[in-house]
């Protein structure tokens, strides 16, 4: 099975293979998984490695912000809604408000409504409901960033 990324530029690629920056090195499409479940971490870092994605973890919204206040970037994020410290709607309205623009993915378990409009108009890109599986991330990889 192969998984195409559409990029900014509009090109395509299949997962697992390098993007090429403009000097020439190449980086691995990334992703950041927030979240403060322990299976779950570990179960969306498993899908997403498969795939030949490189990730890495932050276990609360404080976590990720810091990561990306540090100089980190990345492709896409998967955002945990209920989360201790920060949740996922206060980070990634502080992600969208330090200028991020990869794609954030919400991923919640909450069957509210309201809470989840509130995630969505937060920033999100995607929302889904927990847990991924290999055929949601290919679907969520497909669809176009807004």
């Amino acid at each position: 099975m192969m998984f195409l990324i559409s990029q900014e530029i509009g090109q395509k690629m299949s997962l697992g293979d390098k993007v090429s920056s403009s000097k020439g090195t190449e980086k691995p499409f990334t992703a950041l998984i927030v979240d403060d479940d322990f299976l779950i971490r570990k179960m969306h870092e498993s899908i997403l490695k498969s795939v030949g994605i490189t990730t890495q973890i932050a276990h609360n919204g404080n976590e990720a912000v810091d990561i990306f206040r540090s100089g980190a970037n990345f492709d896409i994020v998967l955002m945990d809604m209920e989360m201790p410290i920060m949740n996922g709607i206060e980070a990634t309205k502080e992600l969208r408000a330090m200028g991020v623009v990869c794609k954030i993915v919400g991923v919640t378990s909450c069957e509210n409504t309201a809470e989840k409009e509130a995630f969505k108009q937060a920033g999100l890109d995607i929302l889904h409901e927990k847990p991924l599986t290999l055929a949601k991330v290919n679907s969520i990889l497909e669809q176009p960033q807004n």
